[in-house]
């Protein structure tokens, strides 16, 4: 979808055609939207589908007539039935008059501008647009790394409690999801303040010294956001090999009260065997005894019961 904005005295509008000072928005274009955009403002189709490539990393690119800005912002996923997290590209193109952002969806990242929900927001001011765009994926990533450690505690919480062992599989695979989502977020951030990090060195991109105080705030959030990554990914970790662990307890433990059952159960089929062999019935005990039989049920009785107190003073039970 092809949308046009631009904003007068803080107040966005939708425009019907182009304007200089104006935000081009493609989400979820299709071909014939990519194909007007770059032949109306002369960019290359590669670079404005750039983004809707979902194997691109995050680049900054000075090419001739715009700068071609690539990184990856978090949005929310269903996989497995579950609410889950992952990593879009998202490409700012920069030219003399006008912004241009791709992505192959709409986005939590775009949407607050689309509202006017942004402080200080303009579409003629492109580099402080560009880096309240990269700020508020940032918070996106902090967001969701939240929201990815109360996943983790809740799991937990259920570890602590009864679960039968298939509840814990499953729990055990959550938290592997969790853990590969956080390795997409720590590898983008990674990408992005990289990326960030080019925008001092390069002469080409005008900046402004009123947006190098937001530029720095833009910085110190992606590495704060890299730090929580890493931590909460350490603790899902060893949240995994306790779920792993716990599982493992509890199927050692029900293989061990089997087992006992199994001992138990063995005493009456081997007496009742032995009383079952083709032998003279003289020599077998209480072959020829009054109530013989219930003589031998009763010693089979108390065997068990001897064994089970065994057992359970071993712990076995």
């Amino acid at each position: 979808m092809l949308t046009i904005y631009k904003t007068d005295d803080s107040v966005i509008r939708k425009l019907s055609s182009y304007e200089d000072g104006a935000w081009v928005n493609l989400a979820h274009p299709s071909k014939e939207e990519l194909t007007k955009v770059s032949e109306r403002f002369e960019i290359e189709l590669d670079d404005l589908a750039s983004a809707l490539d979902e194997e691109e990393t995050s680049r900054l690119s000075l090419e001739n007539g715009y700068t071609l800005i690539l990184v990856d912002i978090p949005a929310p996923e269903v996989r497995h039935q579950k609410k889950m997290y992952t990593t879009l590209p998202l490409g700012i193109i920069l030219k003399q008059n006008v912004i241009i952002t791709v992505c192959r969806e709409e986005t939590p990242v775009i949407a607050p501008f689309l509202t006017g929900k942004i402080k200080d927001f303009s579409t003629k001011k492109k580099m402080r647009f560009v880096y309240q765009i990269l700020l508020r994926a940032s918070m996106l990533y902090q967001s969701y790394l939240r929201a990815i450690d109360q996943k983790r505690v809740e799991i937990e919480g259920r570890a602590s409690a009864s679960m039968e062992y298939n509840r814990g599989a499953e729990d055990i695979i959550e938290l592997h999801e969790l853990e590969s989502t956080l390795v997409y977020f720590m590898t983008s951030l990674k990408a992005n303040s990289t990326v960030i990090d080019r925008f001092k060195r390069y002469k080409r991109i005008e900046q402004y010294p009123e947006d190098m105080e937001l530029l720095d705030d833009v910085l110190i959030e992606y590495k704060q956001a890299i730090e929580m990554s890493q931590i909460y990914r350490d603790i899902v970790d060893g949240a995994r090999d306790l779920l792993s662990a716990i599982a493992d307890s509890r199927l050692n433990n029900a293989m061990k009260y089997l087992t006992s059952i199994t001992v138990v159960m063995t005493i009456p089929t081997i007496i009742s065997g032995i009383y079952g062999m083709n032998v003279s019935g003289k020599w077998m005990p209480f072959a020829e005894t009054a109530h013989g039989f219930s003589i031998v049920c009763g010693i089979i009785v108390l065997v068990c019961l001897v064994t089970l107190v065994f057992l359970r003073k071993k712990k076995m039970l």
